[in-house]
């Protein structure tokens, strides 16, 4: 199993991207990374992973693009950047995988670029896994098209079931199109054209129809699908309330109990071992030809370890393969205008 991993990727590159390679490749004797960026850089922490060393390649190139940069400019006038390395290394099958902790607009235009797609997919979306009562959803998109149509929205309605019945081993995944209301007439054109996309379609028996945000971490279904707007809002927000809930928890908790402190402590921790994103390393950008998973900027050396392992989960799983399938079998989306 080869990946290539943008060392180059995140708020603090190279240090956590190397060392999480490191422990990916000691965790999985098959797997392979190259470390896409600068060789002066990756080489010295690379130092102390001798028993590891011959399944670390570094793959030298001279540019980044930095998290603040316009992704398509940067792209443009940056062409020895470690993301379009990466995504060359896909494009030439040298890699099986790519995974990155850094620009995500870059991340996602690398492969508009190359037009990397799945056969009949149109847009690609990123995937995240979101934490319910009844156990894991996934949310798609968060963040790679911001003004989709319809049959985006619908084929991210397709590929978010093969991942929820594959991944998460939903055997019926149920699928929810994100709304401001549960009523059918919710919404603006784009929603209703979407559910009525999803009514005539051959997934009409696992459409529940319209959601809410309050609903996605009740579990009401298995896959939500949104524009990439609307997405990438609600995971930050779910990011940001989980931090600040483990905050006030842990402050009241621990300044209130004195002989069970250590107990709650534990119970914390399980807590945020459980739903913390470092704990599931990044989000896969579906619909393209390969595996792409996008991580949170701030990753730690342990969520670029996990994410290493969720892009070889990923390929084992041959979702790809599912996703043209399926897509096959819906012949109002396999032509015409994207």
């Amino acid at each position: 199993m080869h990946v290539a991993l943008d060392a180059m990727g995140g708020d603090h590159a190279p240090g956590p991207i190397v060392a999480g390679a490191v422990r990916a490749v000691q965790a999985d004797p098959e797997l392979r990374v190259v470390l896409v960026g600068d060789q002066a850089q990756v080489e010295p922490l690379l130092a102390g992973a001798a028993p590891f060393r011959d399944r670390l390649d570094v793959f030298h190139c001279t540019q980044v693009v930095t998290m603040e940069e316009s992704p398509v400019v940067a792209l443009r006038k940056k062409p020895d950047n470690s993301i379009s390395r990466c995504w060359q290394l896909l494009a030439e099958h040298k890699v099986e995988a790519i995974v990155s902790a850094g620009n995500t607009g870059a991340m996602v235009a690398g492969g508009l670029r190359l037009r990397l797609f799945l056969k009949n997919v149109r847009r690609p979306g990123i995937a995240a896994v979101m934490p319910t009562l009844k156990g894991p959803c996934v949310l798609l998109d968060v963040g790679a098209n911001v003004s989709p149509k319809p049959e985006h929205l619908f084929q991210y309605g397709v590929m978010g079931s093969i991942f929820a019945k594959h991944i998460l081993q939903k055997p019926q995944p149920t699928i929810g199109l994100m709304n401001v209301g549960s009523e059918e007439a919710k919404g603006h054109d784009l929603a209703k054209d979407t559910h009525a996309l999803f009514k005539s379609s051959h997934l009409s028996g696992q459409f529940i129809g319209n959601v809410e945000g309050r609903d996605i971490n009740k579990g009401v279904c298995d896959v939500i699908v949104t524009d990439g707007y609307v997405g990438n809002i609600v995971l930050k927000v779910c990011e940001g309330v989980f931090e600040f809930v483990m905050k006030m928890a842990a402050k009241e908790l621990l300044t209130s109990l004195i002989t069970e402190k250590h107990l709650a402590q534990q119970a914390l921790q399980n807590l945020i071992k459980r739903y913390d994103y470092h704990e599931h390393g990044g989000a896969p950008l579906l619909g393209i030809d390969g595996i792409c998973i996008v991580c949170h900027g701030s990753s730690s050396d342990r969520a670029i370890e996990n994410a290493l392992a969720v892009a070889a989960k990923y390929a084992r799983a041959k979702l790809n393969a599912s996703i043209v399938k399926e897509l096959e079998d819906s012949p109002h989306l396999t032509d015409g205008e994207e």
